[in-house]
């Protein structure tokens, strides 16, 4: 890192001790990342990692979606109920503790046992705080093991964002696509109790005191720059074998896209006649689309940059290695044939299980309600009238929660054309036939969603309503037999029955494999670098800024600027409109101590570091550990990155931080916030163009 231009330490970008960056980086909200960015605890993160937030405080009245929101005073900074924001407090490397008494001979049930019972030991002796928690990861596919000490507050408020036209700019359009020109971020608080310590959400908290916050930069980054990405990356998978890249790429990733691109077509529609759906729908909608595109590109990416072709290539070479040597030759001969014939066993069982999961669970409200439903329903027979009225609160409470935003025509129109997609690809013996005779009786796939939809009382919030006030046994006579509960629950059986046993028997035996091919890879290879797969456990990525050219004759410069927003600005539109204000502080040219040397103002860069889902909102820092840029998303062509990294095409998006603070200031009037923050500039030289 350092000879990229790098002027830290490691002790100032990790301590155990000592502060140091990491205690400015915490997982926002369980699945993405956020940063300290002054003393008193404001917390910067992605728009779309806040989203969901926004839009649960959002109402026609007030529209924080449409319209933006930045609280005046401490006052006005919305509780964000469920919200959280989780630091690392210390890490430890606990292999030989976690696989004490394993040897390699065990077969996988009996291994796993023995590595539970450690990982609870380890659990049991782990000196912590009361208000700390512990997290034990595996790392190199179980190979090896950390501890995490962490802490979790959840009073977390929500102190602003811009609208949508800014955070949200391109929509999908742009979504994993370079140029890009969105103001991707919000800003939320994170508040502790009088002690500092994590605390659940109570008037008299106080702003949260973090050990380091991050300062940030007036200078940017140029091209050539060293910048680092520290966040908490969900999952890569860059140690796979040729055979199971070949599954995801040609076979589990068209089905899902398949499914899709199906739903979302039909909500986009009702989206764009109804702004109250709109409002509804759109952080669902954004959801769907985000793994949907990103897998579009990942199979664009994969096949155009011959992914296959190189894990071919390696896996030759790891072969002709193990040849060479008599021990490597027994303990790893039969590893890669053996991979090959299980990825082959298992391929209609993991297809079955994507069109199961896309279209009756993930894809389609009333059967994603049926499937959670479902143990509450069962619950009656089982355990009794009892258990059933304990958990009646907690089902009330989400089914409020589910119907906020729910619209039954949309869910509807959704049910009928993926259930077709269903019912055209699934197995006739796992589901299919099922599914078409369903739709044959009613008329087609329209009149089976039309009948279900009219009969059933899960669409329906008064109805539901009306079932929860009646006894227990009422209401599970009741769910049992509705035709929306019974539609989902006899394909969950088929699935279970056919599906979900070969899946179970032949799932570990790849995860066992691969463990080992995992470790044959760090044996084989010893001049290799091998840094382990995402985990959604704190990681740092490294490179530096550059520009990129995906194929003939088409080359991307490093960073873009607002004159390209107003290049794509689309008055109206639903993806590329633009607010006045900004148009004005544009043509006015009043961009403050935010623009460049050039007097422009940048918008957005790109870098070499190797981020995934997860790193959503994590910090962009410089050589000198300053915040440069908020990093949220990737280039089409590099979205394989989860599967195969190549630093000549793959590039993280960030958004320049002199145009969130240029938006925090100038644009949303909350200059106040701008106070709390260290800006700093002058710490580099300038390169001349």
């Amino acid at each position: 890192m350092k000879s990229l231009g790098l002027k830290l330490d490691a002790d100032d970008i990790f301590s155990n001790v000592n502060p140091s960056l990491k205690d400015a980086i915490c997982q926002f909200d369980g699945g993405c990342t956020g940063e300290m960015i002054s003393p008193e605890g404001l917390l910067l993160t992605n728009h779309h990692c806040g989203f969901d937030a926004i839009q649960q405080l959002s109402s026609l009245e007030n529209n924080y979606v449409e319209n933006g929101y930045w609280a005046k005073d401490r006052a006005g900074e919305l509780p964000a109920p469920g919200v959280t924001a989780m630091f690392i407090s210390r890490m430890e490397d606990v292999t030989a503790l976690a696989l004490m008494g394993v040897t390699e001979n065990m077969a996988e049930n009996t291994r796993q046992a023995q590595v539970d019972k450690n990982l609870a030991q380890i659990r049991v002796n782990t000196k912590k705080e009361k208000w700390e928690d512990i997290q034990i990861r595996p790392f190199y596919n179980g190979n090896q093991y950390f501890l995490f000490i962490t802490q979790t507050f959840k009073d977390v408020r929500f102190v602003g964002a811009p609208p949508s036209s800014i955070g949200k700019f391109g929509a999908d359009t742009d979504n994993w696509v370079w140029p890009r020109h969105t103001g991707d971020f919000s800003v939320f608080r994170v508040y502790a109790d009088s002690a500092n310590h994590p605390a659940a959400y109570a008037p008299g908290n106080v702003p949260y005191r973090p050990k380091k916050f991050l300062a940030i930069s007036l200078d940017g980054a140029d091209e050539d720059d060293f910048t680092m990405v520290y966040g908490f990356p969900g999952a890569t998978n860059e140690y796979l074998t040729e055979a199971a890249v070949r599954q995801t790429a040609e076979v589990l990733n068209p089905a899902r896209v398949a499914v899709r691109d199906r739903a979302l077509k039909i909500m986009d529609g009702f989206m764009r006649k109804d702004p109250a759906v709109k409002i509804a729908y759109i952080a669902r909608q954004s959801s769907i689309a985000n793994a949907w595109k990103k897998w579009l590109g990942e199979m664009q990416g994969l096949l155009k940059y011959k992914a296959l072709d190189k894990k071919r290539d390696y896996e030759a070479e790891f072969t002709r290695r193990i040849e060479e040597k008599a021990d490597w030759k027994y303990k790893y001969g039969n590893l890669l044939p053996r991979l090959r014939q299980l990825y082959k066993d298992i391929e209609p069982y993991a297809l079955a299980r994507d069109y199961y999961l896309e279209a009756c669970v993930r894809n389609n409200q009333v059967l994603g309600l049926a499937s959670g439903l479902n143990s509450w329903i069962e619950s009656f027979e089982k355990n009794g009238e009892a258990f059933f009225t304990n958990k009646q609160k907690e089902a009330t409470a989400s089914l409020e929660a589910f119907y906020k935003d729910y619209h039954p025509a949309v869910d509807e129109a959704v049910f009928a054309g993926i259930v077709e997609i269903f019912g055209q690809n699934m197995r006739e013996e796992w589901g299919g036939a099922f599914v078409k005779m369903a739709a044959d009786k009613n008329g087609g796939y329209a009149g089976l969603a039309s009948n279900l939809f009219k009969n059933s009382v899960l669409p329906s919030k008064e109805k539901m309503t009306a079932l929860l006030a009646e006894k227990p046994a009422k209401i599970a006579e009741t769910l049992k037999n509705d035709p929306a509960y019974v539609f989902w629950k006899t394909l969950q059986d088929n699935y279970a029955a056919n599906v979900q046993p070969k899946l179970q028997e032949l799932q570990p035996q790849i995860n066992t494999l691969q463990r080992q091919y995992m470790a044959a890879q760090l044996e084989v290879f010893k001049e290799k670098r091998f840094f382990p797969d995402a985990n959604s456990t704190l990681r740092l990525t490294y490179g530096k800024v550059d520009d990129y050219s995906p194929r003939d004759a088409v080359e991307y410069e490093e960073r873009t600027y607002l004159e390209g927003i107003m290049e794509k600005y689309v008055p109206g539109d639903y993806e590329f409109d633009v607010p006045k204000k900004l148009i004005d502080l544009w043509q006015s040219k009043n961009y403050g101590q935010y623009a460049d040397a050039e007097g422009r103002m940048p918008v957005a860069f790109i870098a070499t570091n190797h981020t995934t889902g997860g790193n959503s909102g994590s910090p962009a820092l410089d050589a000198n550990g300053n915040l440069v840029g908020l990093n949220f998303d990737r280039v089409w062509e590099g979205t394989m990155s989860d599967l195969n990294y190549d630093p000549a095409i793959c590039r993280n998006i960030m958004v320049d931080t002199r145009y969130i603070l240029f938006i925090i200031d100038k644009f949303g009037g909350a200059g106040h916030l701008i106070k709390e923050m260290k800006l700093v500039k002058g710490q580099k030289k300038r390169k001349k163009k």
